[in-house]
């Protein structure tokens, strides 16, 4: 509930998500299903914890399951919760009036769950998500994303599919510099890129487009160029990664355009050239 970044900079993060699906970008995200409910303005709930917060959803459904008499001797737990500010101090909340003189049984342990649920997805971060709902209704509040698609079709608008076929990626590949379809250099790869391993190839994604994900459709929908980058070298395959653009050398072997290839991919992670 409290940062010390400012309510500008969840806007520009909410922009950005915007401009994404504005320009048909796929990012390489790692949000929780729940954010993509949310945004399709619905608000986050007891099983949306399961991928937030795995130890909280089920240490609440432990409660819920428990049947015993025994409930608040056995939990221990009334309507206060507490949590730490961005300093490590401990803070607390009362979920209901009076919460620290209320205690969970059988009879209000629905109640609870309900209250603390909401308390940690909507209230808890109500303060940091609203600028960041704005800042991404700046660019999609003229389309109605929240009426077309569903909080999981909203995540694979952002983030791509992972479905792979790298056939339908073959066959809407565009060349340049000389290059074809039929050129060897453009077979040897095309014939390397199906035997690799699933990761490989999702490492080839990531070096020629900056996303391991697919569009929506699959890579049929996805316009990789690959363009000649001057004669045999020891230099590895590079990238222009905004254009799809891969910059291929015209290798002499199919086992020196694996080598390289596999460098280039395997390497191609933080600052260094080769």
């Amino acid at each position: 509930p409290h940062s010390f970044e400012s309510d500008a900079q969840f806007s520009l993060v909410g922009l950005v998500l915007g401009l994404a699906i504005y320009n048909n970008v796929i990012l390489d995200l790692h949000l929780p299903p729940v954010l993509y409910k949310k945004l399709c303005g619905k608000p986050g709930t007891f099983h949306d914890l399961e991928h937030w917060n795995p130890t909280v959803y089920r240490s609440l459904l432990s409660m819920l399951e428990y049947e015993g008499e025994d409930m608040e001797d056995m939990f221990v737990q009334n309507f206060r919760v507490g949590y730490q500010d961005v300093f490590g101090e401990c803070l607390w909340h009362n979920l209901k009036e009076d919460g620290e003189n209320i205690m969970v049984a059988q009879h209000n342990k629905h109640e609870f769950v309900s209250l603390y649920s909401s308390w940690l997805l909507n209230s808890m971060v109500k303060q940091q998500f609203g600028p960041f709902l704005r800042g991404f209704l700046m660019v999609t509040e003229e389309s109605p994303l929240t009426k077309l698609f569903r909080p999981d079709e909203l995540e694979l608008l952002l983030c791509g599919s992972q479905q792979y076929d790298f056939s339908e990626l073959e066959k809407s590949a565009e060349y340049d510099g000389g290059y074809s379809s039929c050129t060897p250099v453009v077979e040897w790869f095309w014939q390397i890129v199906k035997t690799m391993a699933a990761d490989d190839q999702k490492q080839l994604l990531q070096f020629t487009t900056g996303s391991p994900r697919a569009p929506v459709g699959g890579l049929a929908h996805l316009k990789l160029v690959i363009a000649r980058h001057g004669t045999d070298t020891d230099r590895l395959p590079t990238a222009h990664t905004c254009f799809n653009v891969l910059l291929l050398p015209e290798y002499v072997s199919k086992d020196k355009l694996q080598d390289r290839l596999m460098k280039a991919i395997t390497y191609s992670h933080g600052f260094g050239m080769l």
